[in-house]
C-alpha cells in the first residue's frame, strides 16, 4: 500500500523531476506538466558537492554525469594573482562512495533528468499549466490550459522561486527577499590541464572555474549589488570583463577575449533567499524545492536540497500508509536541511558584502557540508 495511487507534479525543474522518477519506482501513476514546450534548463553551468552527486547516484543518472560531466576531488584557493591559498579536498557523503565534487552544463544535466523521467513512465505534457485546483475531499480536481481536466491524490508544485501556486496558496507570504548580491556565468573551453575548480577570492568580487566536461570549464563571480537592477544582456560580456580587470593572474587575463564568443553563453542572476515556514502543504497540495527552500549559490546546494525533497516525498509517499503521515514525515526529515542551506547561504552572502570574518565565512562553509554530508 502507498499513501497516494496518482499524483500531478507542476513543474519539470529538478525537484519536480527527482519526485517524478521516484514515484515511479514505487508504482505510484504520475503526470507532469510544465510550462516550457522545449523543457529547456537556463544557464550555464552548475557546481554539485558531494550530497548532490549522491542524490544522482540515488537517481540511476550518476553514470550519464559522469560521462557528460566532470568530477573532481579538490578545489584550490587562491589570490587574485593566482597564488595558492589552500586546498580543499571533499569526500564522499555518508551511504556513498563517490568522492569530491562535480561540475556540468545545467541544460546537459538537464537533459540526463528529462530522459530519466520519459524512462520511467511518467506522463509528461509540455506546454501547458493549470487554471485551477479544487481540493474535493480525497482528491484534487485539476483544470488545465489546454482544456482538459483531471483528478488526482496529491498535487505536488515544484514550479520555482516565482510559483505562482505559493502565492495562491499562500498569499500573506512576503515576496522572495534580493540578497544584494548577483552572480555572472559564463561557459569556456577547457586546457587539458584544468583538472579542478579554482576559486580567487578578492575583496568584494569572488570568481571560480569549474570543469563541466571533458572540453569545457565555466566561470562564476560573485559581485555585490546593492539594489537589484536590470542589466541590459548586450552589455553582459563587458561587465564580465570589468569585473575580471581586478584579477591579475594571467589565467583569468587570458580568458577576457573569450567572453565575447558566441558560444560564451554568458548569464546574470540577481540572487534570492526563500525559506517558507512549515508546513508545505495546504491539503493535498504540497510544494518542495524552490518554490519553499530557494537559496543563494554559495554552498552549491540549491539543486541539492532540492532534488533531496523530491526523493524525500517520494520515499515516504511509498512507505507510509496515510497522506497525512507521509507528509508529516516529509516535513520532519526536510526542514532542518534545507533551513541549514537557505540560512547559511544567506550569512555567507552578508559575510561578503559586508567585508566580515573570513574565518566565520570559512566555518560556516565546512560546517555545512559536514552537516550535507549527514543522511537525508
Amino acid at each position: 500500500m502507498t499513501a497516494v495511487n496518482k499524483v500531478l507534479i507542476v513543474g519539470g525543474g529538478f525537484s519536480g523531476i527527482a519526485a517524478a522518477i521516484e514515484l515511479r519506482k514505487q508504482g505510484i501513476a504520475v503526470d507532469l506538466i510544465e510550462r516550457d514546450p522545449d523543457w529547456r534548463p537556463e544557464g550555464a553551468g552548475i557546481s554539485l558537492g558531494a550530497a548532490t552527486l549522491r542524490a544522482l547516484s540515488r537517481l540511476g543518472v550518476y553514470e550519464a554525469f559522469q560521462q557528460q560531466g566532470f568530477t573532481s576531488e579538490d578545489a584550490d584557493l587562491v589570490t587574485p594573482a593566482g597564488h595558492k591559498i589552500a586546498t580543499l579536498s571533499v569526500g564522499p557523503a555518508v551511504g556513498s562512495d563517490i568522492r569530491g565534487e562535480g561540475g556540468i552544463l545545467r541544460p546537459v544535466l538537464g537533459k540526463i533528468l528529462a530522459d530519466k523521467v520519459l524512462a520511467s513512465g511518467a506522463e509528461v505534457r509540455l506546454g501547458i499549466s493549470y487554471q485551477s485546483m479544487e481540493q474535493q475531499g480525497d482528491s484534487v480536481a485539476v483544470q488545465f490550459s489546454d482544456g482538459s481536466s483531471a483528478r488526482y491524490d496529491l498535487v505536488i508544485g515544484a514550479e520555482g522561486l516565482h510559483s505562482q501556486l505559493r502565492q495562491h496558496l499562500f498569499p500573506q507570504l512576503p515576496a522572495p527577499e534580493y540578497v544584494g548580491q548577483g552572480v555572472w556565468r559564463a561557459v569556456f573551453p577547457r586546457p587539458e590541464t584544468f583538472q579542478q575548480t579554482r576559486l580567487w577570492l578578492g575583496d568584494s568580487v569572488k570568481v571560480g572555474l569549474n570543469p563541466c566536461s571533458q572540453e569545457r570549464m565555466y566561470m562564476f563571480i560573485t559581485e555585490i549589488r546593492p539594489n537589484r537592477e536590470h542589466i541590459d544582456p548586450s552589455t553582459w560580456a563587458d561587465a564580465m570583463a570589468a569585473l575580471l580587470q581586478q584579477f591579475p593572474d594571467p589565467f583569468l587575463q587570458a580568458l577576457i577575449p573569450q567572453l565575447y564568443a558566441d558560444d560564451a553563453h554568458i548569464d546574470y542572476r540577481p540572487l534570492f533567499n526563500l525559506l517558507v515556514p512549515m508546513p508545505w502543504n495546504v491539503g493535498r497540495i504540497v510544494l518542495i524545492g524552490d518554490t519553499v527552500a530557494a537559496t543563494t549559490p554559495h554552498l552549491a546546494s540549491g539543486a541539492c536540497i532540492g532534488i533531496e525533497s523530491g526523493i524525500v516525498l517520494a520515499e515516504e509517499l511509498g512507505q507510509c500508509n496515510s497522506l497525512q503521515q507521509a507528509l508529516d514525515q516529509f516535513h520532519q526529515r526536510r526542514w532542518e536541511r534545507c533551513r541549514l542551506v537557505v540560512e547559511n547561504s544567506a550569512r555567507l552572502a552578508q559575510i561578503e558584502i559586508n567585508h566580515g570574518d573570513k574565518r566565520e565565512h570559512g566555518q560556516i562553509t565546512v560546517e555545512s557540508f559536514k552537516a550535507l554530508a549527514q543522511p537525508i
